[in-house]
């Protein structure tokens, strides 16, 4: 690959003041070095790479290690591959040296190790980021570039002393991050890497431990917050890599997740596990809402999530009565203290996984009432045994009046069955949950067990967690007698080659050490197939966290048990209230160490706008967290009619050639290429140029209504049009 090394600045007629060599001749020549580095640290990965990938495979940690590196080195040729010089984000210059210090998505050093460009994420360029006027953190100016096709088209000149005068060409403070706020949407979330504020970089850089709330209003950049902090942890935090559990990133719903695909990626970042809570359980991707809203409400609470561990141990009661186990050699009497020893081994193990240990215990004490021991004859001979122990083994293995015993006690479970049986069998349900009234109980019961809804999913994925892999024991068997044949196998090969080893040195020989003999074996599972949402997870970020029921954070608290995670999200912007603090909504479901970080700067959302939105919204909630425009677009929002639709999207499509409209409430338009249709569930944590609100009033009534209206109007970065018939 080749990198150019001709003028990076590629500006426009209007900003000839700033093409003036004076101004930008360093920065070319810094490039040029910048582009002959990358061009020769490509053509280094790609050999290291290379010998990576031939490498042998090997076994265990060896294999884990070579895979690992593969990665590591895939993942920072693909992101130097993709961006080239704007790989370079701007420069600062620091009050006690002159030379600039420039700031990249990746750090790249020359062959004399030179630094060419820090690493974003690195404490040396967080004054880049957090420099204000307030506190200039020893920064003298910066510059930030705008990249447009590989070339910078503009860039702004920020000057935090009367020493940074010298050779600036833009004193207009922050304009390079204003001037981005107006440009035209696309599909994908832009990349702003370049332009993240003061208050947002502070709450990135944030420590790790406990749970973070970064609590903000439409527009103040929650979202680019939360998946920049992914990027920032996984590089300055040990505890939190890929090796140690990783990072959970979990959106709102599928066209949020389309949305910010590339951003991760675009910060280096290919390892993070992105979903949203539907994914979380296979059932999630065709489960309708809960219809009936009294269900919805009991099933949000943690008291039916809760009902699945006694659900669970109802079937892992042992026998009350004691009963004679016969085989060929023995008669032995199997007491209830014997069932509950053996039912012992099963504890703090999933039902069905902790299965095989519970039989294997209740085999070793009845191994145990058979008289094995070697005995002699008078002349001091071994007597050969009529039975070993794995004779005994299979003999309680055919037992049919034990197994039957057994299986009836610990059977294998589904989890559709047992929840699906919470919903049929009223009585199971209250035994179960005995805080329901008799009445909530009759309510939960529904005809078809297994007609899931949205709010069942916690339940399903608890009652996963607690059974365990029903699969697992006849895998395990199933691998255990192949490693069985094959180290049989290779033990007879092992034999043959040392008993026709003739070297001086009798090298064959070393096939006697079980380090070497073990080494053959590979603990893969080929027949497992992992679950990646999983976890257990070091982080979870979570976007729009204040729609979130007790139960479903328990299944993401289920997945991180470090307790260490980024919650986003506003409480004004709740479908069905949010009136408790962060602190205590949060503190129901278990989270002790809980931080508040707080946005209150709308980035996105023209002033036009918001001064519409704001009284939608304080109609319902009087103390909603109504964040403050920092700009105008000069375009009032337009009222009309319904009829008006097709007149206003085909006005503005041929106005504009580039960027995104959305028409929300209006469930018959057809999507096209560049105007989607939403409902405002649907839209949130989106942006687009031009909204276009189809008949907010029908929206609904209450908060429901009041914050579907104000998430749908917020979503206009230009334009709000908002058509009515009546």
């Amino acid at each position: 690959m080749t990198f150019s090394t001709t003028s990076a600045f590629d500006l426009r007629d209007h900003l000839t003041a700033k093409s003036d060599p004076a101004l930008i001749a360093h920065d070319d020549a810094h490039f040029a070095a910048v582009a002959e580095t990358m061009a020769q640290t490509v053509a280094d990965l790609s050999d290291r790479l290379e010998v990576a990938r031939r490498a042998p495979a090997g076994t265990g940690q060896a294999a884990l290690d070579r895979d690992q590196e593969v990665h590591r080195l895939t993942a920072r040729l693909r992101t130097l591959r993709r961006f080239g010089l704007d790989l370079c984000l701007g420069h600062m210059v620091n009050e006690n040296d002159s030379r600039p210090v420039y700031v990249g998505r990746l750090g790249l050093t020359d062959s004399t190790g030179r630094r060419l460009l820090i690493d974003w994420r690195s404490p040396a360029a967080e004054p880049f980021f957090g420099a204000t006027h307030a506190n200039p953190l020893g920064l003298v100016s910066r510059r930030r570039y705008r990249w447009t096709r590989g070339r910078i088209s503009d860039y702004w000149d920020e000057v935090f002393t009367p020493d940074g005068l010298e050779g600036r060409a833009a004193l207009d403070d922050e304009s390079a991050f204003i001037a981005s706020l107006g440009a035209s949407r696309s599909p994908r979330m832009r990349d702003v890497l370049a332009t993240i504020q003061a208050d947002q970089d502070a709450i990135i850089r944030a420590g790790s431990r406990g749970a973070l709330v970064v609590d903000g209003g439409p527009g103040t950049g929650k979202t680019v917050v939360a998946l920049h902090r992914t990027a920032y942890l996984l590089y300055s935090d040990p505890r939190l890599g890929h090796r140690r559990g990783g990072v959970l990133f979990v959106g709102p719903h599928e066209p949020y997740l389309a949305y910010v695909f590339d951003v991760l990626p675009s910060l280096g970042e290919e390892g993070v596990q992105t979903c949203t809570l539907r994914d979380l359980v296979a059932e999630g991707a065709a489960a309708p809402p809960e219809v009936d809203a009294d269900v919805a409400r009991l099933k949000a609470s943690t008291a039916l999530v809760d009902a699945i561990e006694p659900a669970v141990a109802l079937y892992e009661e042992p026998p009350t009565r004691g009963m004679e186990v016969v085989t060929p050699w023995a008669e032995v009497w199997l007491s209830p203290a014997d069932w509950q020893e053996a039912f012992a081994a099963g504890i703090h193990l999933p039902h069905n996984e902790a299965r095989d240990d519970v039989w294997d215990a209740l085999v070793a004490i009845l191994l145990e009432r058979h008289d094995l021991e070697a005995r002699v004859d008078d002349d001091g001979q071994d007597i050969e045994l009529e039975a070993t122990p794995a004779m005994v083994r299979h003999a309680l293995e055919q037992n049919r009046e034990l197994r039957t015993a057994f299986e009836r006690s610990w059977p294998l479970l589904d989890a559709d069955d047992l929840v699906g049986d919470l919903w049929t069998v009223p009585a199971y349900l209250h035994r179960c949950a005995p805080s329901l009234e008799i009445s909530e109980v009759r309510l939960l019961q529904r005809a078809e067990p297994t007609a899931w809804t949205v709010s069942d999913l916690p339940l399903l994925d608890t009652a996963r967690r607690r059974l365990g892999d029903r699969e697992a024991t006849q895998r395990r068997r199933r691998r255990d007698r192949a490693l069985a044949v094959e180290r049989e196998e290779r033990a007879a090969v092992a034999e043959h080659l040392m008993a026709s080893d003739d070297s001086d040195m009798h090298v064959m020989s070393m096939l006697r050490g079980e380090d070497l003999r073990g080494a053959l074996d590979d603990d893969a599972d080929p027949d497992a197939d992992p679950d990646l949402l999983a976890g257990p997870f070091a982080h979870v970020v979570v976007d729009e966290a204040q729609e979130l029921t007790d139960a479903e954070w328990r299944m993401l608290l289920n997945r991180c048990p470090s307790r260490s995670l980024t919650i986003v999200g506003d409480r004004a912007q709740a479908r069905h209230g949010f009136t408790e603090s962060w602190q205590e909504r949060l503190g129901r479901i278990g989270l002790d160490r809980v931080a508040l970080a707080t946005l209150g700067v709308n980035y996105r959302t023209p002033a036009e706008v918001m001064a519409e939105a704001e009284p939608v919204i304080r109609a319902a909630l009087p103390d909603a967290n109504v964040p403050i425009s920092v700009r105008e677009s000069g375009v009032p929002v337009q009222h009309g009619a319904t009829a008006d639709l097709t007149a206003v999207l085909d006005e503005w499509l041929g106005a504009h050639a580039e960027g995104t409209a959305c028409v929300i409430g209006d469930p018959t338009f057809e999507e096209t290429a560049r105007v989607r249709s939403l409902t405002p569930v649907l839209s949130k944590g989106l942006e687009f140029d031009l909204v276009v609100l189809v008949e907010p009033e029908s929206l609904g009534d209450g908060i429901e209504g009041a914050v579907d209206r104000y998430v749908a109007m917020t979503r206009a970065t230009q334009r709000l049009v908002v058509l009515t018939d009546r």
